[in-house]
């Protein structure tokens, strides 16, 4: 096949491009990856450039395989030499090489958000920090953001001065790196700060991966943050045979699928690449090769409100397709039972299969009733987001063991085993272990190993003795020619006889933790038969340690998926339900509310990523009241539904006494005309209207009547009262979808914002 083949005419652009910086703006299922891959290929086979000179950088391991099983098929047996992964894992590869020039030991190791919480915990204890007013989870996330910004515990320090709250986080934050050096472990942030610490301090590597890495491609570049920039732009500065600095950068993304600022990704770095890059070509990706062009105008119709984002709509040669199904139920529990009969009919009449749908909702909360009602209805399902296997706490007590024996200098994983199984040594001992390591300035585990010289544990001493035998034993057993690391992880249960004990207990929950650490076993054989190099406890350790949620999704099971918005990006499904559409849950009242306008735009990227993840059908859903937070809320269909041309939607009723799920016709039922009496947005139910999947429902005389924003009796500068804050005069009044966002400055010098509907202010 020639590379060119199949390629539209922006594509093959793009796949042409040779020198200098390239911004690639791709939409929504428009074929970057395939550009991406017939790029490399083209530069090969067409420009020779060696496989050793590419680097292509994605965000998942699910991504990166992808790319690297295309790159394979296309380029052949040189493909090898090219370096074809996530920024984590391209990072640590580049750790384990170099780190001992920045004062590591080559076998650190990564510690996950569990870690970091339980050290976080032993700091603020440390600290003499009240938790209840300092949360490990607070201060970790305080730290990830300045990481994520390159600002080091003494620049942070420095520019908290005078705010209390920063000066305690500066102290965490000292104290957090100091003993993750002291561990010789890693958290997620490091892994890039690091590296990038690596490559300023030491102009040799640098200038090493700089010539070796003469072609640099990321993918979803939208989701970039500022250390990742960083860490791109000192890579991509290579100097050509005369000298001259090249930028062969070539970048792909959408910004109006940037969904993880709360993540630190920055968007202006993608919305400024020519800024940073003068010289630089843009090329627009719009063909869709996923949706129907009614799914595609719909997603059109929603994002062009936004005002930070670059122009490109979406198009397709497919056809028109299905109206957008938009259906306002009673309850939340409505709604979940009429999906889950809708899913279910359609699969018994052979339409479907589970694995076609796809429930997608803004936050995980909004599982558990879809949960039961999946469960009502004998569908298979799984939720992408929930516990993490890796996380499992049986999983979590092997995997430390195995830490323990890889690096002992990971005081996180020796605390969590030394009592696991039960040894009989206690809080006060580990205490005591705890203290004398940091008089001394050891690890944890070099503490326990010199256990005769800590006083106060003379009854304890043998048992810390056998523990420190038990994974010295380990150590030089992995040491031994042949011993391979599924004998040693069946040896560790062994000896610690946690499965025993777990048989014993022979319970249900205790029968899967023991089908887990089966499951854990094959993984591990998998890894050693699969290994391209030599298979290493670090390297599996490694492998574990990146994995991503949305790495685990197998597309071949059955099932249905639930995730929430967040975790469907880079997703496709033939049938796509996005509940919970309200104003007050998507988007959220904290952007609703909020001064900045860049909140309320990044909510309406994650409905368009919604929306654009359906390849024939979408369904929108929404309820009229729902059970929040210990009580019922009545909510407004969201904004973002008004926001889609009336002409788009096909909208039904479900009648909260009586459903009929009877009859499986209408697949290609015609989308309503626009009505200009309902305005604004969708006012009028349409009687025996249809919940997508060719479902119809027929509604027993349901109506969907939404109040007007011009139903409100005040305006800006009336007297207005308040059943809480009393009496004030309205300030400034903004329509956000059938509502009014109000702001009152009350006559007690409290200022609020609320929405017309929930504040009931009374003119006076």
């Amino acid at each position: 096949m020639h590379i060119l083949e199949g390629l539209n005419p922006e594509q093959e652009k793009a796949v042409k491009h040779f020198k200098g910086p390239l911004l690639i703006l791709a939409g929504a299922g428009s074929g970057k990856t395939r550009v991406l891959t017939h790029r490399i290929a083209y530069l090969i086979s067409e420009y020779n450039v060696n496989p050793w000179n590419i680097l292509a950088l994605t965000f998942t391991n699910k991504a990166a395989g992808e790319m690297r099983e295309r790159v394979d098929q296309i380029v052949g047996e040189s493909a090898g030499d090219i370096w074809v992964s996530t920024f984590h894992s391209a990072c640590v590869r580049i750790l384990r090489r170099h780190i001992e020039a920045i004062g590591y030991e080559r076998s650190f190791t990564i510690y996950d958000s569990d870690d970091q919480k339980s050290l976080m915990r032993d700091i603020l204890k440390y600290l003499q920090l009240d938790p209840k007013k300092f949360r490990e989870r607070t201060v970790l996330s305080a730290i990830s953001s300045a990481k994520d910004e390159l600002i080091s515990p003494e620049q942070y320090e420095s520019r908290a001065q005078g705010d209390y709250t920063k000066e305690i986080y500066a102290r965490c934050y000292r104290e957090y790196a100091k003993r993750l050096h002291d561990s010789n472990a890693l958290d997620f942030d490091d892994i890039i700060c690091k590296t990038i610490q690596i490559f300023e301090e030491n102009e040799d590597i640098l200038s090493y991966y700089q010539n070796r890495f003469r072609y640099i491609m990321v993918d979803e570049y939208q989701d970039t943050n500022t250390a990742q920039f960083r860490l791109i732009s000192l890579m991509a500065s290579t100097a050509d045979d005369d000298g001259t600095i090249l930028h062969n950068l070539c970048v792909v993304g959408d910004d109006d699928q940037s969904i993880y600022k709360f993540r630190g990704a920055n968007i202006y770095n993608i919305l400024n690449f020519e800024s940073q890059y003068p010289e630089t070509k843009i090329i627009k990706l719009e063909e869709n090769y996923r949706s129907t062009q009614n799914i595609l105008d719909a997603a059109n119709a929603v994002i062009k409100n936004n005002t930070v984002r670059k122009d490109k709509a979406l198009w397709t040669e497919k056809p028109k397709g299905d109206a957008i199904y938009y259906t306002r139920f009673e309850n939340e529990y409505e709604e979940s039972g009429c999906i889950a009969d809708a899913i279910a009919n359609v699969v018994s009449a052979g339409l479907a299969a589970y694995k076609d749908f796809a429930i997608l909702y803004r936050t995980n909360a909004q599982s558990r009733v879809f949960e039961e009602k999946l469960v009502l209805h004998n569908i298979p399902y799984r939720i992408v987001g929930a516990v993490n296997f890796y996380q499992r706490r049986e999983i979590k007590d092997l995997l430390a063991y195995l830490r323990t024996i890889e690096n002992g200098m990971d005081d996180i994983s020796v605390k969590r085993i030394i009592n696991v199984p039960k040894r009989g040594i206690g809080l006060t001992t580990i205490d005591r272990v705890t203290n004398y390591a940091l008089e001394h300035e050891i690890s944890f585990y070099n503490a326990l190993e010199n256990y005769e010289y800590i006083d106060g544990i003379s009854r304890s001493g043998t048992k810390l003795g056998s523990f420190v035998s038990l994974i010295d034993s380990f150590k030089r057993h992995l040491e031994e020619p042949g011993y391979s690391l599924e004998s040693l992880i069946r040896e560790i249960i062994e000896e610690t006889g946690y499965v025993r004990l777990l048989q014993e207990e022979d319970s249900d929950e205790a029968n899967g933790r023991i089908e887990n650490i089966e499951e854990l076993i094959s993984k591990i054989v998998a890894y050693e038969e699969n290994c391209e190099d030599e298979p290493t406890l670090g390297g599996f350790l490694e492998e574990v340690a990146l994995v991503a949620d949305i790495d685990n999704v197998d597309e071949s099971n059955d099932l249905v998926l639930l995730m929430t918005l967040h975790s469907a990006k880079g997703l496709e499904f033939p049938y796509v339900y996005l509940v919970g559409m309200e104003d007050g849950i998507f988007p959220g009242y904290s952007a609703i509310m909020s001064d900045n306008e860049e909140e309320i735009e990044e909510e309406r990227r994650l409905c368009y990523v919604g929306i654009t993840r359906a390849m024939k059908k979408l369904s929108l859903s929404c309820a009229r009241s729902r059970f929040r937070n210990g009580e019922q809320q009545f909510n407004r269909p969201s904004q973002f539904i008004n926001e889609i041309p009336r002409y788009l939607l096909k909208q039904s009723g479900v009648s909260s006494t009586k459903i009929s799920s009877s009859n499986t016709s209408g697949l290609n039922t015609t989308p309503l005309k626009p009505d200009k009496k309902t305005m604004p947005g969708i006012q009028k139910s349409e009687k025996g209207g249809a919940l997508f999947a060719g479902n119809p429902y027929i509604s027993k005389g349901f109506g969907t009547t939404n109040q007007s924003a011009g139903s409100v009796n005040y305006s800006v500068g009336d007297r207005v009262s308040h059943a809480r804050f009393g009496e004030g005069t309205v300030t400034e009044m903004k329509e956000v979808g059938n509502d009014y966002q109000v702001s009152v400055a009350f006559d007690n010098e409290i200022n609020r914002k609320m929405m017309a509907s929930f504040a009931k202010l009374k003119k006076i």
